[in-house]
């Protein structure tokens, strides 16, 4: 073992470090420039910050050898004189190196002074790590914590339409890769989140996410985080979803359609929300199941996004292209999708009655043979002759004034 050393000893030793400590400091920095790339590549305001670290890592061992009773608040002391913004700049592995050439240099400038001093070196030097690490971890998780509510905040913001000037730069600040397409997925809560492994999983399909989480309810704001290739096809946003769908709990799982942007991804996520709210009433829905494949139901709870986009997808489309594809729908659906009962009805033949209602799905996109699309398809009907009889009820009324 190391003899301790005497008062004496001790003073004098003391006495030589404050006497080399400024030819020491000197010693270090010029080390650091040789050996440590990073910081010869510095801004001088920087190297200057980070050379203050150095000195006063030298200062605060020399204070501690006076009295190692004082490592918890001395150590710490070390990382007091660097500015906030040096802690975001320099990671802790570059830290770690920096606090590696000061002790490899001090321990060179003190060898032949007993091992006594080289151990109280070292000994100092695992305190300064474990200092250094702790101010990181507290670092991480504060910028943790800040990261969570910022992008709870925007995801609300999505969620409510309420986007402003400043939306942009929150999201830029959350490191959002999106460049294009964006849709939102809403099901429910799992009881334990992983929000790591969703988000491992979101980058596997090269997607990113904003995850929020509003009690009972998970919402995922999916964007494309990476440009498409001509030589790999990008996956649609429901083989994406169906992806995600271990992520969330038990449930009904609703993907909005698609918008151009992350700003405008708001009428996605009314749409995911509205259909999440209805869709128990769909007895058979998939699991994922999109938002526009359930607009009657959200018609019915008095959706005006539903309303509207059944209208302008289906009714006025048709009634653009062909009064006959629209009489020829009517009957058919009130006929209980009768070939035959439709033909006699329009004194057709049912050769006719199957062409047209291929045109209808030929211009609107929905099969009318299905009995699920047959549903959305009355709706639309119902609701665009409702409202185009309000529209000339409002018309004769402006007249008649």
């Amino acid at each position: 073992m190391t003899e301790r050393p005497t008062a004496q000893e001790k003073a004098e030793t003391l006495a030589w470090l404050r006497r080399i400590s400024g030819d020491l400091a000197t010693t270090t920095l010029r080390r650091l420039e040789e050996s440590l790339p990073w910081y010869a590549e510095m801004p001088p305001g920087r190297r200057s910050a980070v050379g203050l670290v150095a000195q006063s890592g030298i200062s605060s061992f020399i204070d501690w050898y006076d009295d190692p009773g004082s490592t918890p608040w001395i150590a710490a002391d070390v990382f007091a004189s660097a500015p906030r913004e040096l802690l975001r700049s320099i990671s802790l592995t570059q830290t770690l190196q920096l606090v590696r050439v000061t002790v490899e240099t001090t321990e060179e400038r003190v060898a032949g002074r007993g091992n006594g001093l080289r151990e109280s070196i070292l000994l100092y030097s695992r305190e300064v790590a474990f200092a250094a690490a702790d101010v990181y971890a507290r670092a991480a998780e504060a910028r943790g914590l800040w990261d969570a509510r910022l992008e709870a905040l925007v995801v609300d913001s999505i969620l409510t339409g309420e986007a402003d000037e400043e939306l942009p730069s929150r999201i830029a600040a959350l490191g959002w890769h999106g460049h294009g397409e964006v849709a939102v997925l809403v099901g429910t809560t799992p009881p334990q989140l992983d929000v790591d492994q969703v988000r491992r999983t979101a980058r596997k399909l090269g997607v990113d996410v904003l995850i929020g989480v509003q009690g009972s309810r998970l919402v995922l704001v999916i964007g494309r985080a990476e440009p498409g290739r001509e030589d790999a096809e990008e996956l649609a946003f429901s083989e994406i979803a169906s992806r995600l769908e271990p992520g969330f709990g038990s449930g009904h799982l609703v993907l909005g359609p698609t918008a151009s942007a992350l700003l405008d991804a708001g009428r996605s996520a009314r749409a995911a929300l509205a259909g999440f709210a209805v869709a128990k009433s769909w007895r058979h829905a998939p699991r994922p199941v999109d938002a526009d494949d359930l607009l009657p139901e959200r018609a019915l709870a008095g959706d005006p996004l539903a309303k509207a986009t059944l209208i302008d997808r289906i009714y006025r489309p048709l009634q653009a292209h062909s009064t006959d594809l629209v009489t020829t729908l009517w009957s058919y659906l009130d006929n209980g999708r009768s070939l035959e009962a439709t033909a006699r009805e329009l004194f057709v033949h049912p050769n006719t009655v199957r062409y047209r209602l291929k045109r209808v799905s030929d211009v609107i996109g929905w099969d009318a043979t299905g009995p699920r699309e047959a549903l959305i398809l009355q709706t639309a009907l119902i609701l665009g002759s409702i409202g185009g009889d309000v529209t000339r009820r409002r018309a004769a009324g402006v007249r008649r004034a």
